[in-house]
């Protein structure tokens, strides 16, 4: 058994074992770049917060810098990187981690809502006005997030689109960048922590999650099924002959989407309902102080004033005070 895979471009990957696994890392420069300014431009607004006295939750800060940055590092320099283009089901990994797994923890961290906060006041507006902008609107209406999150797979991979971007470098980079930019157009507005456009109410919200579980499902299965392999000219030429054969790296690719999509997707759906019953107890709480308050404002307004004045009845006339009720002219007024 020959230990290495040929690519079209001569590299040669060694053959997948568990150790490498946790260690066949490939740090390529311009997402590690990328990660680590995202990294030092949200720790520079922590810090500018702080420094005016002003709080942020620390679970915002693990959930950007931990769990969506660290997601992408994983993504793009673990040995997903390394085998992405090797073996099928480890891109599938890669893919789920880039457009689904990352956009949310970063959503969490609401980087938006931190930027608002500590930008100064020309960075401050030109930022409102790309949130603001009809092309922003456009892209974050949920139909149009929606589509472009389920479509977006079965493009990629019935088309000659996958096939290119593993024989172009830059064009594997871009695809690495949409991902991402996808999952956070559709994540990002259904959290709802950014202010950032396209938010709707939570069942909408819950509906729209739960709508994408099944076209998880119908595309893994239909990977799962297929007879003719994805780029399967790319993956036979690179004449590797450990396992997994192509056919069942493509069938495990598969159960990796579906699965691993129908988990996130379940667990997301936990989280807006979490969410929504927290937000339903906030709103019940201020709708209670509202009425407590209107009910005291009531209550002074019928409350006998010292000195003579008046209050109301049920029926809205007035009341007389009891001074004026054992006042002499009210007596008099009583005389034969």
């Amino acid at each position: 058994m020959r230990l290495l895979a040929h690519t079209d471009n001569g590299e040669q990957v060694p053959a997948i074992t568990l150790e490498r696994v946790f260690t066949a890392w490939a740090f390529e420069p311009v997402p590690l770049f990328l990660v680590v300014l995202a990294a030092g431009l949200y720790l520079l607004g922590l810090r500018v917060l702080r420094r005016r006295g002003d709080r942020w939750p620390a679970w915002r800060t693990v959930s950007f810098c931990v769990g969506g940055l660290g997601a992408l590092v994983l993504a793009t320099s673990s040995s997903l990187a390394t085998y992405d283009t090797v073996l099928l089901s480890m891109h599938m990994v890669q893919h789920m981690m880039l457009s689904m797994v990352a956009p949310v923890f970063l959503a969490l961290g609401a980087p938006v809502t931190l930027a608002l906060r500590t930008l100064p006041g020309g960075a401050r507006r030109r930022l409102l006005g790309v949130l603001h902008s009809k092309v922003a609107a456009v892209l974050a209406f949920p139909p149009v997030a929606f589509a472009l999150f389920i479509v977006s797979p079965w493009a990629l991979y019935f088309s000659g689109w996958y096939d290119a971007t593993l024989r172009s470098a830059a064009l594997h980079d871009l695809l690495h960048l949409h991902f991402v930019v996808v999952g956070c157009l559709f994540f990002w507005p259904l959290l709802g922590l950014d202010p950032v456009p396209g938010r709707v109410v939570y069942p909408l919200r819950m509906l729209t999650v739960f709508a994408t579980l099944p076209f998880h499902a119908f595309l893994g299965v239909t990977i799962m099924t297929m007879e003719d392999l994805i780029a399967g000219e790319w993956y036979s030429s690179a004449n590797r002959d450990w396992p997994p054969s192509p056919t069942d790296d493509q069938n495990l690719a598969g159960g990796i989407l579906w699965g691993s999509g129908e988990v996130i997707g379940i667990v997301f759906f936990g989280v807006l309902f979490v969410q929504w019953v927290r937000h339903s107890m906030r709103e019940a709480a201020r709708e209670d102080r509202r009425i407590d308050r209107a009910e005291a404002a009531h209550s002074r307004s019928v409350a006998p004033r010292p000195g003579g004045g008046s209050g109301v009845d049920e029926g809205g006339e007035p009341v007389a005070s009891p001074q004026q009720r054992t006042s002499p002219q009210s007596k008099a007024g009583h005389r034969p």
